[in-house]
């Protein structure tokens, strides 16, 4: 990863480390490397981004000097089904028309962005969301 960072400095080019969270040992090292990085012996182009989940053990100073965003999974049915169906390749027709019998693949599709959204919504309730029985009226 340090080579990696130090090539991408001088060249201009981007760096993504995955999974910071899972590196909490090498963590300070990454720290100190940020901190002595020359502003201006590094190229314009370069880039560093850092993808982790929340955790106690990143360097506060990283967070504190980086552009921070989050990926929320979309608020309701509908628009987690669109969000589904916009993310690539679901919008190409070319995808559907590959298969055999697109007209029951494109139910399957549904069936699976529905899934999807309806587990995505239900976690949102934690343990209420599965364990606790309803009764349905008419």
């Amino acid at each position: 990863a340090e080579k990696l960072m130090d090539k991408a400095r001088e060249d201009g080019t981007w760096v993504l480390l995955q999974n910071c969270h899972l590196a909490t040992s090498w963590m300070p090292r990454l720290e100190r490397i940020l901190e002595e990085m020359d502003p201006k012996k590094t190229n314009q182009g370069f880039r560093l981004w850092l993808t982790s989940y929340p955790s106690n053990k990143f360097p506060v100073a990283i967070l504190q000097n980086g552009v921070k965003m989050t990926n929320e999974p979309p608020k309701g049915l509908r628009s987690n089904m669109t969000g589904s169906y916009l993310m690539d390749p679901l919008p190409k027709e070319e995808f559907f028309e590959a298969c055999t019998n697109p007209r029951a693949f494109k139910r399957y599709v549904f069936n699976l962005c529905f899934f999807h959204a309806v587990i995505q919504e239900r976690r949102l309730f934690g343990p209420l969301g599965w364990n606790i029985r309803y009764e349905f009226t008419e």
